[in-house]
């Protein structure tokens, strides 16, 4: 890259050091900072037809003065000029406020161009800006204008003036990040044009172009980052090659009192393809509530104990590891398999045989909480780590696990539906696999939405199914009342239902500031139904199998995501009975009223976490302390998901390749990528 384009904003004619530490506070320090600070938005300019034009929409428009302007004045310095123009075939009222001074500018069948806000009941236009004469006569007002984010006293007029400047004077010195065989394949401006053009659009066609091309650069640049740590981490940690007895395997899966469905077969064929491989496995398994992921987990660790290696998975919580431990007991004990469980709440003389079991190898397969990672938890051979609900552990308590062994294969299991792109960008140094079908025979879930009004009707419903031996959820948003916000609170609620079933059933209350040992003891009692409902915060969202609770009703359920309704619902509907869930709300807002009817239309979480992804937007989806997400100026993962996939088959491709590590053509790409600190064996942040 020219030096010069690295040299300080002041270089510019016309930047003292007034403006540049104006700059400065937009982080913009040098000519290339300057270039490449781009507009969030861009009014359009273009002439609408009215008719065409939404409510409180921003509109541009050609017309005619049709009345002399009257000026009302209130407050102190405060003016209202209220004018009749001939748009077309409507005569609109254009209301300019605090410009007194245009009255006298004003005059009965001049041609005019207004800026502004539509509103259609009234037929009128809030102006935000008026130029005597039509479009044409404005030649200098473009069809786009940029709108830039800034801060203090730079204005966005004066901030495109710096850019139009540096422009002409360095716009020349932008080096190009792209290939020409990439650029020609897909028809792309150069980086300069692309640039220009976001800055100083002529029209809609050059603007989306400019979009284009910038946004693959970004996903480009990002994926590549993703697929050579992927490469070296694969080659920097040699793995271990499981070579497990396929025979003793079919044999296994035969025994099982299900067939794999179709996508269990897929993703299985996939995490058994790593195991043979000399690198290790650093993969993702997303599944949907009920898909069954723990029966190809199951299948895995068989396939490691096979090869003379020993398994560990672990979960986040004691009562989701006792569940695991029950089920995979049940499936691998008559394959002569040791099974054992290892949490914070094993008895020491227990802990101590397992301990010694782990060591000495005897012990096949452990089931546990973070009490894994302690340090006196040692393995004879660990080959196979998988992580259930892998976003409830930190980066470093799945690294210590990992580190028990010799670079033993990794497998995460998520129930949390990930959207596809987003999987892509978070997880991109990871091979996804995902089971996108239901065991057969599975009961849909009844999804309904109702009033608060109609809460009697909902426990009256509520009753039926405890009348019949069946259990239920009662989810509130809040664990106690709150002064801000008008919502139920779960103290409040179990009070009011203790009274309600006052001795009929028996009502619990779980919330995430019980100490652990008491939410344990809860969800005990209403796993084996010595509590029939059980009133609880999100806190039940992940990881309890209760087959016997069938109805999950949701309080202020607009207050939630659709991500997180979708497990939430997913904790009934676990059994042979038909379940149901019921969505108490009343939503004000658009948005609220969309996801309670995309609720009750789907129970396929693949579906409902892209509507999600489209009604919230990706900060959203994973929340704020999600850093795996990263910041693109112009690309949005969401709309722009089809580059997004392009650019990651590309990069996969680039990577691998050797022309990409040797031809000067990819010079600029390569530099990317070592300045990430990648190949010197750092993490992306």
């Amino acid at each position: 890259m020219s030096e010069e384009i690295k040299q300080p904003v002041t270089a510019i004619k016309g930047i003292g050091e007034e403006t540049a530490a104006l700059l400065a506070e937009l982080n913009i320090f040098t000519i290339e900072d300057l270039l490449t600070y781009l507009p969030y938005r861009y009014n359009d300019n273009r002439l609408r037809d009215l008719s065409e034009v939404e409510h409180d929409e921003r509109v541009t428009v050609e017309g005619v003065i049709s009345s002399e302007p009257s000026v009302a004045f209130f407050g102190r310095k405060k003016s209202r000029i209220t004018v009749r123009v001939m748009v077309d075939k409507y005569l609109v009222s254009a209301v300019i406020f605090n410009q007194a001074y245009l009255k006298n500018k004003i005059t009965l069948n001049q041609p005019v161009t207004i800026t502004g806000k539509w509103n259609r009941h009234r037929q009128q236009i809030t102006v935000s800006q008026m130029q005597f004469g039509n479009l044409v006569d404005n030649v200098q007002k473009a069809q786009f204008e940029p709108v830039y984010s800034v801060k203090g006293e730079l204005t966005v007029k004066g901030l495109r003036r710096f850019i139009y400047l540096a422009f002409n004077q360095y716009g020349h010195l932008l080096d190009e990040t792209l290939p020409d065989d990439i650029r020609r394949k897909y028809r792309l401006y150069s980086k300069m044009t692309a640039l220009g053009a976001l800055h100083f659009p002529k029209d809609a066609q050059q603007l989306k172009q400019a979009r284009r091309r910038m946004v693959y650069e970004e996903f480009l640049l990002f994926q590549l980052k993703m697929q050579a740590l992927r490469k070296f981490e694969r080659e920097h940690s040699q793995g271990i090659s499981i070579r497990y007895d396929n025979e003793q395997l079919k044999s296994f899966i035969a025994s099982l009192p299900f067939p794999l469905t179709n996508a269990q077969k897929r993703v299985l064929s996939e995490i058994l393809h790593d195991l043979k491989s000399p690198f290790r496995m650093n993969r993702l398994l997303q599944g949907d509530v009920g898909s069954g992921k723990t029966v190809v987990a199951a299948i895995a660790l068989y396939a490691a104990v096979t090869s003379g290696y020993q398994g560990a998975l672990m979960v986040p919580t004691e009562i989701l590891a006792e569940q695991h431990t029950e089920s995979l007991k049940k499936m691998l004990q008559p394959f002569g398999v040791r099974v054992e469980l290892l949490t914070g709440s094993t008895k020491k003389k227990q802990r101590n045989i397992i301990l010694e079991g782990l060591a000495s190898g005897e012990i096949r397969i452990v089931i546990g909480t973070h009490a894994l990672i302690q340090d006196d938890v040692n393995f004879h051979q660990l080959g196979l780590v998988i992580t259930d609900e892998q976003h409830r552990f930190g980066v470093e308590q799945r690294r210590v696990l990992r580190e028990k062994g010799e670079n033993p294969d990794t497998l995460f299991m998520t129930a949390t539906p990930i959207p596809r792109t987003l999987a892509i960008t978070v997880f991109g140094e990871m091979d996804v696999s995902i089971i996108d079908e239901m065991p057969a025979g599975r009961k849909s879930i009844e999804t309904y939405w109702a009033k608060p009004e109609m809460l009697e009707r909902i426990l009256q419903m509520v009753e039926k199914e405890l009348q019949k031996g069946r259990q239920a959820y009662i989810i509130c948003p809040l664990i106690e009342e709150s002064e801000k916000l008008d919502v139920q609170n779960a103290i409040d609620v179990h009070a009011s239902l203790v009274h309600y079933f006052h001795n009929r059933y028996s009502v619990g209350l779980m919330h995430g500031r019980l100490p652990s040992e008491e939410k344990d003891h809860v969800m005990k009692q209403f796993s084996e139904n010595q509590i029939q409902v059980l009133v609880s915060t999100t806190v039940v969202e992940v990881g309890v199998n209760v087959p016997n609770a069938t109805m999950m009703v949701i309080y202020d359920a607009e207050r939630f995501g659709l991500s997180q309704l979708h497990q939430l619902r997913g904790r009934v509907g676990r059994g042979d009975h038909q379940s149901y869930c019921i969505l108490l709300a009343d939503p004000k807002s658009d948005v609220g009223k969309e996801r309670m009817k995309i609720m009750t239309e789907t129970t396929d979480g693949f579906v409902l976490s892209e509507k999600d992804l489209e009604l919230r937007g990706p900060g959203d989806f994973f929340g704020k302390k999600q850093s795996g997400l990263p910041e693109f100026k112009v690309a949005d993962m969401v709309h722009d998901y089809r580059a997004l996939e392009t650019a990651r088959g590309d990069a996969e491709r680039l990577i691998n390749s050797e022309k990409f590590w040797e031809d000067d053509l990819y010079l600029p790409l390569r530099e990317t990528i070592e300045a990430s600190g990648i190949l010197d064996g750092e993490k992306l942040d």
